[in-house]
């Protein structure tokens, strides 16, 4: 099973990012199921959203607490909170951020992990260019396709259609295409170790 565990704050869509990743994976033909977990429900504060999925039925409900996969939507959290508790020692991690990882402040952190399963991706850019507003969501599920190699783009693109419709289907499409060839020429600059 693998499972991901999705940071960010209240209005950044990490919900909707969780159901959007299940149902890419479901549409490639793989067992997932997302939830949320919210402490203050309210712009701004702290959420995370889970995701597993697998090859067979998934019985467990409970938060993941050791992850295969970490997206953070808001980089603000990166040292309020423990968001890389219990990451496996093979984890990726993508971060929506203009910085590198030492710039973050995550140089020891980026010294435990594979090169090829770090990335620091420009969503928030990358929304406000194709969407027209901050929301990082889904240009981080695309990275995340990029980097784990997980879900397929098409299954992205498809989840987004039943999630969306209309215009901003189109404009989250454009987002996630280009959030996917960032990340992949991002992770072309890292040495293969995967």
């Amino acid at each position: 099973m693998f499972q991901v565990r999705i940071h960010g704050r209240g209005g950044q869509g990490v919900v909707t990012a969780a159901e959007t990743l299940s149902i890419a994976a479901f549409l490639d033909g793989e067992w997932a199921q997302a939830f949320p977990s919210f402490g203050s429900e309210r712009t701004g504060a702290p959420v995370v959203a889970f995701c597993r999925i697998d090859h067979k039925e998934i019985r467990s409900r409970e938060p993941v607490m050791k992850p295969d996969a970490l997206i953070i939507q808001d980089p603000t959290l990166l040292h309020q909170i423990d968001v890389f508790a219990g990451l496996a020692s093979n984890g990726f991690v993508l971060i929506n951020s203009t910085k590198s990882f030492e710039d973050l402040g995550l140089g020891s952190l980026a010294e435990r992990y594979p090169p090829a399963h770090l990335c620091c991706l420009p969503a928030t850019e990358i929304s406000l260019r194709h969407v027209g507003r901050p929301v990082p969501n889904i240009p981080l599920l695309a990275g995340f396709a990029a980097i784990t190699g997980l879900v397929k783009l098409e299954s992205i693109h498809a989840a987004i259609g039943e999630k969306f419709k209309g215009k901003t289907a189109a404009a989250n499409i454009a987002a996630a295409t280009d959030a996917y060839a960032t990340a992949r020429s991002l992770a072309a600059l890292q040495p293969a170790e995967i």
